[in-house]
């Protein structure tokens, strides 16, 4: 040991350079950016496809119901002015469906997706709407065959407090938004009325200090992995003392508003008839509706859906989308897995308005009911049914169990649903004839259906 000591002095005292048989060349050393953490990397990964949604109402110009009747009498018209809102929305799958909050779409006549990286806006449609949860599903009317940047999503049971998320959004169609903090909630039960205006009574809120900017409803929260955990929904009013404190929907209510929307009694004007467990993967079959298609094909609740048609399941989207162009001509071969063993089943949707019609409505009301341009007109009504002595011919039916409906086919799947026995409230609408004038006037009725 002391004799190498001795050796090596000198060169390290005297400077002397450590000589080899060939001269070697510097190893270049790969320099990593230190700026470009966690946060940046997520938010690069996602802001593609975050988007801006804006939205356009048209209404009439003019004062109350008496003015504009004296206007129209004299033959004046009204002139119609659009209203204009913007919100954001995050695309979760590459054939261009976006998820955004109800309130911003609901009730609009137009809407139109920008794109942040191109500025290129699009026009969009609903293809579902979970007020209760206030998340909307949008789908981006493209070229056949594009595709988009989505959102990858979060495991639900893998949210930790204190963990670091981030707020995107696309405000007023400017840009990104990147605000970043901390998840300080997660079943947060809001109370306080939100900018939007009105008092958004969802269970187990998100809560983030994370700024949720006006124009950011909508937008994805997401984790330091780029993985969305919730749509961001509202900010606590500052009027009250509050400061820093937003909301968003949990991504387990997105996945239950999914498993609704899309897999639920319907898809497309097609019955399905199985709800499949909240969740992106694996596509668990929840419950299974009696005579329904699924039913008559064998599925089960629990049943793990595989394949459809040889090929992997995927997410509930892509799931709908097999279903919808199957359609009803033809049959799907499903792969199912029950109690460890694997099935294959045969499966064939039907057209909803074939099975919720007038006919299933008076089954279980004994009531025959036509769609006019009021509603649903109550134009008979059997003696033995149950409507007997609870409704009237001439009556109007607007909603049942607190749900408005418009149509037969609504109100036939509403029925549909309810057990046999069960007791339902309909809300109905009558006029009374005074004279030469009549009134309107509303109320309820309760029967048990059969």
């Amino acid at each position: 040991m002391k004799r190498w000591f001795l050796c090596l002095l000198p060169s390290v005292l005297l400077g002397t350079p450590a000589r080899s048989a060939e001269p070697v060349s510097p190893t270049p050393i790969a320099l990593t950016d230190i700026r470009r953490d966690a946060t940046v990397q997520a938010v690069e990964q996602v802001l593609p496809a975050v988007v801006n949604v804006s939205t356009r109402t048209w209404t009439e110009r003019g004062g109350d119901d008496f003015q504009r009747l004296i206007e129209e009498f004299y033959g004046y018209r009204h002139q119609r002015r659009a209203e204009f809102s913007r919100g954001s929305g995050v695309i979760i799958d590459p054939e261009g469906y976006v998820l955004t909050n109800v309130h911003v779409v609901a009730d609009v006549d137009d809407i139109a997706v920008q794109l942040i990286d191109s500025n290129e806006s699009l026009p969009a449609e609903r293809v579902a709407l979970s007020a209760a949860k206030d998340i909307a599903l949008l789908r981006i009317k493209a070229a056949p065959g594009r595709r988009f940047k989505a959102v990858k999503f979060a495991r639900e049971d893998e949210l930790l407090l204190g963990e670091t998320v981030i707020a995107l959004g696309n405000p007023f169609g400017l840009g990104g938004s990147v605000s970043r903090g901390i998840l300080s909630s997660k079943t947060r039960r809001a109370s306080e009325s939100v900018p939007e205006g009105g008092r958004l009574e969802i269970q187990d809120w998100l809560q983030t200090d994370a700024a949720i900017n006006p124009g950011n409803s909508g937008g994805p929260l997401i984790n330091v992995r780029g993985e969305l955990i919730g749509i961001n929904v509202a900010v606590l009013r500052t009027d009250i003392g509050a400061q820093g404190i937003g909301f968003a929907v949990p991504i387990k209510r997105v996945n239950e508003a999914l498993a609704e929307a899309l897999t639920g009694e319907s898809v497309q004007g097609l019955w399905f008839g199985a709800r499949i467990q909240p969740g992106m993967r694996p596509l668990t079959v929840k419950t299974v509706q009696e005579g329904s298609p699924a039913q008559q094909a064998g599925i089960q609740s629990g049943d793990v859906i595989l394949e459809v048609d040889g090929r992997p399941a995927g997410n509930v989207i892509e799931f709908n989308r097999a279903l919808t162009i199957a359609g009803a001509q033809r049959d799907l071969r499903l792969l199912v897995r029950r109690a460890g063993n694997s099935l294959a089943l045969n499966l064939r949707l039907r057209d909803e308005r074939q099975v919720f019609d007038a006919g299933l409505v008076r089954r279980r009301l004994g009531a025959v009911v036509t769609q006019v341009e009021g509603g649903l007109a109550v134009t008979a009504v059997d003696a033995d049914g149950p409507a007997a002595r609870r409704l009237t011919a001439g009556w109007f039916i607007t909603g049942i169990d607190g749900q408005p409906v418009a149509d037969v086919l609504g109100l036939a799947k509403a029925l549909h649903a309810k057990g046999r026995g069960a007791s339902v409230n309909l809300e109905v609408v009558t006029w009374e004839r005074l004279g030469v004038f009549s009134r309107r006037r509303e109320g309820a009725v309760t029967l048990k259906i059969r």
